[in-house]
């Protein structure tokens, strides 16, 4: 199956529709049906992945990595840097961790999960020199409120950031009153 597409200012382009890898890769007993639900999701045409390395400690990241086995090339990840260590050098060395987790050679959107204590601008130059040794193709940001988002984009290298991934589910639609009215400024 194949799933419609959307293409980002910066030119990335994602399936409109994913699958999530949080409370993932947390226990060695549901791991078999973990890699197995995935692999469900990617024959329905979901071939976005997101994981991050925070979730069950890049135990989801090597989740990913069993359930991707043999179909890289049709699958786009996403995979999320912790605040923590977002500085440059710390940013390098995450990635370099989650490529290793995810058995992967690049990663396709790589995102600071939410704003760190290091500024943004430091985060972005990482993601920059990771982007042209080829170890990530697209970058972002994740939690982000507008303001937030406005600040980002007049940094030097703002205009490279392809995404905003923010929470939204049934259970969580504070974006459609905060968010998607305000984003069509950006």
């Amino acid at each position: 199956m194949s799933m419609r597409t959307f293409t980002t200012r910066t030119g990335a382009i994602l399936p409109v529709l994913g699958q999530g890898t949080w409370k993932m890769g947390e226990s060695p007993a549901r791991r078999k049906d973990e890699v197995a639900a995935l692999r469900v999701g990617i024959e329905l045409g979901m071939t976005l992945i997101d994981t991050a390395e925070m979730y069950g400690n890049g135990g989801a990241e090597r989740v990913v990595a069993e359930a991707i086995t043999g179909c890289r090339e049709r699958i786009f990840v996403v995979s999320k840097v912790m605040p923590q260590n977002a500085s440059r050098q710390g940013t390098v060395a995450a990635c370099e961790r989650s490529l290793k987790r995810l058995g992967t050679d690049f990663i396709d959107l790589y995102l600071l999960h939410w704003e760190s204590e290091y500024p943004l601008a430091e985060t972005l130059e990482a993601f920059e020199q990771l982007r042209a040794q080829g170890k990530i193709k697209h970058y972002g940001v994740s939690n982000l409120d507008i303001e937030s988002m406005r600040k980002a984009q007049e940094l030097p290298l703002g205009k490279n950031i392809a995404a905003n991934q923010v929470i939204y589910n049934l259970q969580r639609r504070g974006i459609e009153r905060n968010v998607l009215p305000l984003s069509a400024q950006l």
